[in-house]
């Protein structure tokens, strides 16, 4: 006959079996997540850019509505590693699209910039402040880096910038940018 263990004791023997298996289920977890954090890039980089712009502007409902291309040389001036290496040159092609109220100014600028290799990254700038056009014009905004391609693929991040506006229809603009790839 056989003599029924305690219910406590049947518990404790399944807990022994089990407590090792979510152990290592735990620890490999651990191990994946240090090993996907050592894997992250990041860093920083300056560049300046020099574009020349194709605005068109007209009137519309008490607004003043600005849009158009921009052409020009992206060039790396400092980076503190990663894809973006000092002194590499880039093509950069944005269309601006610009709305001028009593309210202020809202720009917003979609940019591909591509580099001697074909890798393409992908940018938004944003701007409220300052104005858009004319020499002596400009002012700071907001970039954000979506991804691209080649070396570019998954990078993201946030930029600062600063655009001037000089005579016949060049730009010139200071950016300074942190990114990380997963």
């Amino acid at each position: 006959m056989e003599i029924a263990e305690p219910m406590s004791s049947r518990a404790a023997q399944r807990t022994r079996r089990v407590f090792p298996v979510a152990t290592m289920a735990l620890a490999g977890i651990v191990v994946l997540s240090l090993a996907a954090t050592a894997s992250a890039e990041s860093g920083t980089f300056r560049s300046i850019i020099t574009y020349l712009h194709d605005y068109t502007s007209f009137e519309f409902a008490d607004q003043t509505i600005t849009g158009g291309a921009l052409e020009g040389v992206s060039t790396i001036i400092e980076s503190s590693g990663g894809p973006f290496v000092v002194g590499a040159h880039s093509r950069i092609t944005c269309m601006a699209y610009a709305k001028r109220s009593e309210a202020g100014l809202e720009l917003e600028s979609p940019c591909v910039t591509v580099d001697a290799m074909g890798d393409k990254q992908f940018t938004l700038g944003k701007r409220t402040l300052g104005d858009i056009g004319g020499a002596g014009q400009g002012g700071e905004g907001t970039g954000q880096l979506l991804g691209g391609t080649g070396k570019h693929a998954g990078i993201t991040g946030i930029c600062s910038y600063e655009t001037e506006y000089l005579a016949d229809n060049w730009i010139v603009t200071m950016v300074e940018c942190e990114w990380e790839r997963p």
